[in-house]
């Protein structure tokens, strides 16, 4: 299997469903679409939309139930950032090369373009009642979403972030670990688990995909660490060792570097365990976490 092939092909695909999704951009309030659109279409892998639909059919989900919460997970994922780029929180004024939302469009409609992607995910996600599928099974994904994007998920792993950045609160590595679960985890584990769920996984194969996402998430933001300190900033697109230069504790703060490349590998190899216990195997899924943990940038 040619992995980068495949790769850029559902990034392809994904694009397709999440920018299908997004509204025209019309009307008296068309600036806050175009805003919308802008943070969507800024760049990115579309790792969420495609880890969830790779999941989806490790279970062999069919139809395209999948695409509305595809489409969903992505609007909350650039939701997210377009509130991390504002002056309150990071006050970034570039992504990806690119002027940050706010930085294009001003400070509030910054704010409104992310609200509206949030409030919009949960209109594009409820589009999966409208398809032949287990309503049960949509709603439980509902749920899931819901809860990983919200004050038990991404959200309050922000607010505990945001706290320390202020020292408002001591950094402990039990804070740390619980700022990367539920800041960088919720997401990636609402993306396996939903695509479980409408695929028609059991309870239990859904608790073990939560876990191998959630195992993946901390590997994820691990490796961002490792990066930080002996990446390549070409490869990159950022410069390198800006967590020290900000003061900002991170996984290698506490265990250095060579200790933090020994947890990413255990996680990502009790991670690929746990998934191949199961009856069914997705070749391309395996390949795809490996390289989500162990990526250059």
């Amino acid at each position: 299997m040619d992995f980068k092939n495949e790769l850029s092909l559902r990034v392809e695909a994904a694009e397709d469903v999440v920018c299908r999704f997004l509204p025209d951009v019309e009307g008296y309030q068309s600036v806050v679409f175009e805003a919308m659109e802008y943070g969507i279409t800024a760049g990115g892998k579309r790792v969420r939309p495609i880890l969830m639909n790779e999941t989806f059919q490790l279970f062999n989900g069919e139809g395209d139930v999948i695409e509305p919460f595809m489409a969903a997970i992505e609007m909350i994922h650039t939701y997210s950032l377009i509130h991390d780029d504002l002056p309150a929180m990071d006050n970034d004024m570039l992504r990806r090369g690119k002027p940050t939302v706010h930085a294009a469009y001003g400070e509030a409609m910054g704010v409104l373009a992310g609200d509206a992607l949030l409030n919009y995910a949960f209109e594009t996600a409820l589009n999966a009642y409208d398809a032949k599928t287990d309503v049960v099974a949509v709603t439980e994904a509902m749920r899931i979403l819901a809860r990983k994007a919200g004050v038990f998920g991404m959200i309050g792993g922000q607010v505990v972030d945001v706290e320390a950045e202020k020292k408002e609160l001591e950094m402990t590595e039990d804070r740390l670990n619980f700022i990367y679960e539920l800041k960088t985890g919720a997401l990636i584990e609402a993306s396996m688990m939903i695509g479980a769920v409408l695929a028609g996984a059991d309870e239990e194969q859904v608790e073990l995909i939560e876990e191998v996402a959630s195992k993946i998430g901390m590997a994820f933001q691990i490796q961002d660490d490792i990066l930080d300190v002996e990446g390549d900033e070409a490869k990159l697109g950022k410069p390198i060792g800006s967590d020290e230069r900000n003061e900002k504790i991170t996984y290698v703060t506490f265990a250095g570097i060579e200790k933090s490349k020994e947890e990413v590998k255990r996680l990502t190899d009790e991670a690929v365990e746990k998934l191949n216990s199961l009856s069914s195997h997705n070749d391309f899924l395996i390949e795809l976490l490996n390289y989500l943990v162990y990526r250059d940038n």
